[in-house]
């Protein structure tokens, strides 16, 4: 049986010209997954039953399932998906000032190791393919959700699943009707992919996890610099195909007395000089049995103020959602113990 949600369009016109039918039906079905949001072939009204019953015969929709939500005294939403093989993934929609913003899951836990993050300590099971990636936003719209910008800011590294993420934003912004200035990759700093992303996927927003501004200190929260040195990271960033009126962002956690001295955000503005970019400053949100603390208020403000100082567009990151472990860092995906209340969906 074939899953018509992981083929690519080219693959669809194919699959229904073996059947000895137009290709125009490749198109509609596109037009009923992607923009209806229709979860079964039965569904889909526009094709005779006839039709219905010879896809059926060779293929089906595959479809992620809503095991719970959370709704945040912020109204910010956190869900619990479950997929095909009983593993689950997290997915956070978050309103704000008439746009809605959806941070979209790209692995099933992660490998890359950040101290700071939840995710992270629970290690990596396996990749989303590119109908689980593109299921997040589908299943969302279909229970009523608007969603203006998607975040590739959930769990996993969405560098370390170029090919399915690539897929993924291909058909949001073609079929799915999402601008890519709408999108935003986030990246530990996987250069292999940071290279590649631009040749394969559209021109999405690029953020770049850097947290540190000597290899020192990212040695130490996150394992994955001593593959790919800060040095290596930032050369591969400057000659990044940055688009007209774009910037890379610099995301920033800041972590009490490890990150957030006013030496080491001097250090950071020598570091990122020249790149056209904004800077994401992100208080550390606590989990359990993280050894880390987010610095006070008024650190949190000079470390702003001596990038300010120096040029830089610098921003503090509303946390969003922290009463429901929804917040930057702390999803995890497991099925049982993360929720409690079921949200209103």
């Amino acid at each position: 049986m074939v899953d018509l949600k992981t083929l690519n369009p080219n693959q669809l016109v194919e699959f229904f010209e073996s059947l000895n039918h137009d290709k125009f039906r490749a198109r509609q079905l596109m037009h009923w997954i992607y923009q209806r949001n229709e979860s079964s072939i039965d569904g889909i009204t526009e094709f005779s039953v006839s039709l219905r019953q010879q896809l059926a015969k060779r293929a089906y929709i595959s479809n992620i399932e809503l095991i719970d939500s959370r709704t945040s005294k912020d109204a910010t939403e956190k869900f619990l998906f479950g997929l095909s093989d009983g593993e689950a993934i997290e997915g956070v929609l978050m309103p704000d000032s008439g746009k809605s913003t959806l941070c979209v899951s790209t692995q099933v836990g992660c490998a890359m190791g950040c101290r700071f993050c939840r995710t992270g300590s629970t290690g990596f099971k396996r990749n989303l393919n590119v109908a689980e990636i593109v299921d997040q936003i589908i299943l969302l719209r279909r229970m009523g959700r608007s969603i203006t910008n998607v975040v590739l800011m959930g769990m996993g590294e969405p560098l370390a699943n170029i090919k399915e993420v690539s897929d993924a934003l291909r058909r949001m912004t073609t079929l799915m009707g999402i601008s890519p200035k709408r999108i935003t990759l986030s990246t530990v700093g996987l250069v292999e992919g940071i290279e590649e992303l631009p040749l394969i996927a559209p021109p999405v927003n690029l953020a770049v996890s850097l947290n540190a501004p000597t290899n020192e200190i990212r040695n130490k929260i996150m394992p994955i610099n001593r593959r790919y040195p800060i040095e290596q990271l930032i050369e591969t960033l400057r000659a990044y195909p940055i688009k007209r009126g774009r910037r890379i962002t610099f995301e920033y956690v800041l972590l009490r007395g490890v990150n957030d001295s006013e030496e080491s955000a001097r250090m950071l503005s020598s570091i990122v000089r020249g790149i056209p970019c904004k800077i994401n400053l992100i208080p550390f949100n606590a989990f359990e049995d993280s050894p880390f603390e987010s610095p006070g208020h008024e650190q949190i403000l000079r470390f702003q103020e001596v990038l300010i100082d120096r040029g830089y567009s610098v921003f503090i990151r509303k946390s969003r959602g922290q009463d429901i472990a929804a917040a930057c860092g702390q999803l995890r995906g497991n099925r049982t113990g993360t929720y409690g209340n079921r949200g209103k969906v």
